[in-house]
């Protein structure tokens, strides 16, 4: 009763600050339009066996919690700058650190040809560089396989510069494409961080480079996309090693491959996308004046369909599956992957506050230093193979 008390109040709240949060703030200066946006969102999570995602879900969780401002202007016919702010708490990850998400100049010389410079989101697979649009999703989780949430800042974003353009393919549809190169995010409140922390090995520094593309085909037949990208990562990962009384560890990926295929399609009231995506990461490691090499390999994919029912609710469901290569404990079924079956209904309550219903239905947990949401500092008792999670997520944004 008393969690059901907190979540009407919670709605209650939402009801009545939205419409002030959804008042207009853009303005112009010297002629030129400065946009603003922002977006906020609040979720409650609640299972039955595990606790997920750093939070306290088997008493029922408010702990996820995150919200951005962006603003952009135009300088001129063909040079853009923005940048967006973002904070988030979800459980014991973000405690609301404030940080640049992205902010760019794009220059836009043709249609097939532009550049950008700064820090930028990074063009990887269906969703990495929209993830925070949820306003574009069904989904209150999108698929945890290939986009955890707890790990979201490993691939957010790079720091230094993009080639993008649309190539007309005439009859045969159009081909976007995005080429970069630059150092990798880091964040200290992210999920690496404190996946290492829970596993007895806290960090002390991670820095990498990271270079790629991405290519999107919008073929001639309507509202089919069909996509591929691929990154090569490095990363220097030091950590306190605490098999070993605490001694400097020091790895590195050499390289770090990604890639990643995907589809969407979108006919009438039907939307369906599928994605693939591929991790090969070999670490060679050294410590106490020895060393080795160890498979942080992993691989993923999801299939989702969505229905449109009315122009206020919008109802799906999504298979995700996330499979690590070599996990530690290589005799625990369990340890090797997270399967997830989602159903969810999105509720649309004006044409910029959402709220969204969904039910995950898991089995398995995932590799200690692959967690993917489960982590066993959060689960002292042991993890329990199966898990049932209820999760209502609510949403504005202008």
């Amino acid at each position: 009763m008393n969690r059901m008390i907190k979540f009407v109040g919670l709605l209650a709240t939402v009801a009545a600050f939205a419409p002030l949060l959804h008042a207009q703030f853009d303005f112009r200066i010297d002629g030129r339009d400065v946009q603003i946006h922002s977006f906020a969102q609040q979720g409650y999570a609640l299972s039955n066996d595990n606790n997920f995602l750093s939070m306290d879900t088997t008493h029922g969780s408010f702990g996820m919690t995150d919200g951005g401002v962006n603003a952009s202007v135009a300088i001129t016919d063909k040079f853009r700058v923005g940048a967006q702010v973002y904070a988030r708490n979800i459980g014991q990850l973000g405690d609301y650190h404030v940080q640049l998400d992205w902010g760019y100049g794009d220059y836009k010389f043709k249609d097939w040809f532009g550049i950008r410079g700064g820090k930028i989101k990074t063009a990887l697979g269906l969703y990495n560089d929209v993830q925070d649009m949820e306003f574009l999703q069904t989904w209150a989780l999108l698929p945890q396989g290939v986009y955890p949430l707890d790990l979201r800042s490993s691939t957010i974003a790079h720091t230094g510069g993009d080639i993008y353009g649309e190539i007309s393919l005439h009859r045969a549809g159009s081909l976007g494409y995005t080429g970069y190169a630059g150092v990798r995010e880091n964040d200290p409140y992210g999920g690496t961080y404190y996946g290492d922390a829970a596993a007895g090995d806290p960090e002390q520094s991670f820095s990498g480079k990271a270079a790629g593309g991405d290519a999107r085909w919008h073929t001639p037949v309507e509202g089919l996309m069909i996509g591929a990208s691929f990154a090569d990562q490095t990363g220097i990962i030091k950590v306190l090693y605490g098999a070993y009384g605490g001694a400097l560890l020091t790895a590195h990926s050499a390289p770090e491959h990604l890639t990643a295929g995907y589809a969407d399609y979108i006919h009438g009231k039907w939307h369906l996308s599928s994605e693939f995506r591929r991790d090969y990461n070999i670490e060679p490691y050294a410590f106490l004046g020895t060393g080795g090499i160890t498979n942080q390999s992993t691989k993923g994919w999801f299939g989702t369909v969505a229905y449109r029912a009315a122009k206020w609710l919008e109802v799906g469901t999504y298979n995700s599956r996330f499979y690590v290569d070599v996990p530690q404990n290589p005799t625990n079924p369990n340890s090797n992957h997270i399967f997830d079956q989602t159903v969810t209904a999105r509720f649309d309550i004006t044409s910029w506050w959402n709220l969204k219903v969904e039910g995950h239905f898991m089995n398995g947990y995932g590799d200690t230093f692959s967690a993917h949401g489960f982590y066993t500092a959060d689960n002292p008792a042991g993890l329990k193979p199966d898990t049932n999670m209820f999760v209502v997520r609510t949403a504005f944004y202008r």
